[in-house]
């Protein structure tokens, strides 16, 4: 959920978050070996960054080695031995074994066949023996990630249930693992706020991985909370935007010694994964207008006859005001077109991306010979790394300005934060 972008950050807010996630995939890698970093992601290094916002000297850093993923370079990343990055490998050992086992009793792709789901069983056994035992050796119940898992799948075969009753699973399991890292950092008065803040931020996730997941369930028949409960996408956003505050309300009452990149990731990049995720989402015109009328509109087709994925026209253009909207008959059952309904020619479950077409492959490789990898030998750049000699690499203009220590200053000496008249920390100065 939480995908910050080295453009949209601060340098130095974006450098302290990859020493995150590499600290956590080599933490994964020194203590359960290379096949574990498979489980690394985004969203399970926020329990580091909690840690390390509360204590810093709970969170060490140590200089890695050259990575392919950095361009080959070595940078500086949160040791194995901190005790934050050691309790986000058990998180995500153990919810990817839950998900890993939730795709397998439910039949999903692969899983289905016999061979591949027993293998996949055998994996998720050995992620979640070994997310256990990296959890007890912090002193960490969990009881409470399994459980969700487990009550999960009991609560989608109950027919009747209201969504946040669905999604009460994941906030309990996040709330635990959030309230542990003020036991980690020695700040037991951040337990309860940091908990609260869990409950808001499972529910955001949930409900947003509902969201994108929406019309792909909908066309294979798998479970999704909002079609099992009929909720529409308007509500669906409500509850998403009072998480969402409620989850800033509740950090606000933590005591932080650096709080910046916490409120960058879980304020303003949460904000931006809310937009993202339901801004021009391919069920949005579905939202209560009969979907006979939706059915009945062509999708919209580009100039060279390539489909873009699911396109509707405006709910204002499927039938005039002065022509008896709404259509007389029995009215919609939900605001969801009824399961095996035919979807329109062109459809495709996910939001497609624009292709390659001939300009842009022609801007593309004029981009590369002018502003990317190339720099010539009177250039700052000359001698510096892959991603540092595009330019491209450099469009934050904020540099190293949030050594100022306190967002709002970085906003302040930089003059403008992200170069374009606005601040790009996270923050609301």
């Amino acid at each position: 959920m939480v995908r910050p972008c080295r453009h949209g950050m601060c340098a130095t807010l974006f450098k302290d978050w990859m020493a995150h996630l590499c600290g956590l995939c080599l933490t994964l890698r020194d203590e359960h070996g290379h096949k574990a970093r498979l489980v690394t992601n985004y969203d399970g290094l926020l329990v580091s960054v909690l840690t390390e916002a509360q204590s810093e000297a709970a969170s060490p850093r140590r200089r890695a080695g050259a990575c392919a993923l950095r361009g080959f370079r070595g940078a500086d990343v949160v040791a194995a031995r901190a005790e934050g990055a050691r309790l986000a490998a058990s998180v995500s050992l153990l919810l990817a074994a839950g998900r890993t086992r939730d795709h397998i009793a439910d039949g999903d792709g692969a899983f289905a066949r016999g061979v591949p789901a027993a293998v996949a069983g055998r994996v998720a056994d050995s992620w979640d023996a070994a997310g256990g035992r990296t959890g007890a050796a912090l002193a960490f119940d969990v009881t409470a990630l399994r459980e969700a898992v487990t009550r999960q799948t009991e609560l989608e075969r109950t027919p009747g249930l209201p969504l946040l009753a669905l999604t009460e699973p994941t906030e309990e399991a996040v709330a635990a693992a959030f309230a542990h890292t003020a036991v980690l950092a020695g700040r037991p008065g951040n337990a309860a706020p940091l908990a609260e803040a869990g409950r808001f931020f499972g529910r955001l996730a949930h409900l947003l991985d509902a969201v994108e997941d929406l019309p792909e369930d909908h066309t294979t028949g798998a479970f999704n909370p909002l079609l099992a409960t009929g909720t529409p996408l308007r509500e669906a956003r409500r509850l998403c935007d009072a998480a969402l505050h409620g989850l800033r309300l509740a950090l606000a009452e933590a005591d932080f010694e650096s709080r910046t990149l916490v409120d960058a990731l879980l304020g303003h990049e949460a904000g931006k994964a809310v937009r993202r995720t339901f801004d021009g989402h391919p069920f949005a015109a579905f939202d209560g207008a009969p979907w006979q009328d939706v059915l009945a509109s062509p999708p919209v087709v580009k100039e060279d006859g390539a489909r873009r994925g699911l396109h509707v026209r405006p709910l204002a253009d499927l039938r005039a005001p002065d022509a008896g909207y709404p259509p007389a008959g029995p009215p919609p059952q939900g605001p969801y077109p009824p399961p095996g309904t035919p979807l329109p020619p062109g459809f495709r479950p996910r939001k497609a991306r624009p292709g390659c077409g001939p300009e842009l492959c022609l801007a593309g490789a004029l981009v590369g010979c002018t502003c990317g990898l190339w720099r010539p030998e009177w250039s700052e750049y000359y001698h510096a790394g892959c991603t540092d000699r595009c330019a491209c690499g450099r469009a934050d203009g904020c540099g190293d300005c949030c050594n100022c220590g306190n967002c709002c200053d970085c906003c302040n000496c930089c003059g403008s934060g992200d170069g374009g008249g606005g601040c790009n920390c996270g923050c609301d100065c």
